[in-house]
């Protein structure tokens, strides 16, 4: 149960990562308020553990080349969604859906990747302490 929750914790948090990542090197083309990027974290990591079984399913079903991308699709079904249902977000242009979808992508991959180190290093470090 708590490497579950741990689990969650990671995954929202690097989605979070995800967006401010995007949202900084996109500048004006992709925003989002305090409150707009708080529920776009959490809508967006619903949408993805959600429809990211299922696009894989049809993937593996109607197209099989699309198996390699499950996850950018995934993302980019999630930034639609998100972006539909928050006000406080707004993405502008295509090339900026298109970056967007990337960036939040490989900003959660990447702290997906990182941020277990640094907890396991934190919870090792207060263990020793104690």
């Amino acid at each position: 149960m708590v490497r579950m929750l741990i689990s969650t914790a990671v995954y929202v948090l690097a989605n979070a990562i995800g967006l401010l990542v995007a949202s900084v090197l996109l500048g004006e083309s992709f925003t989002f308020t305090a409150t707009g990027f708080i529920f776009a974290t959490v809508l967006l990591s619903l949408v993805s553990v959600l429809a990211g079984p299922l696009i894989e399913k049809m993937s593996e079903k109607n197209l099989p080349a699309l198996k390699g991308g499950v996850a950018l699709v995934t993302t980019f079904v999630g930034l639609l969604i998100t972006n539909l249902f928050v006000g406080g977000m707004e993405i502008h242009g295509a090339s900026t859906w298109l970056l967007a979808t990337i960036l939040v992508w490989a900003g959660a991959l990447i702290a997906t990747l990182v941020l277990p180190m640094f907890l396991v290093k934190k919870v090792v470090k207060d263990i020793r302490e104690d």
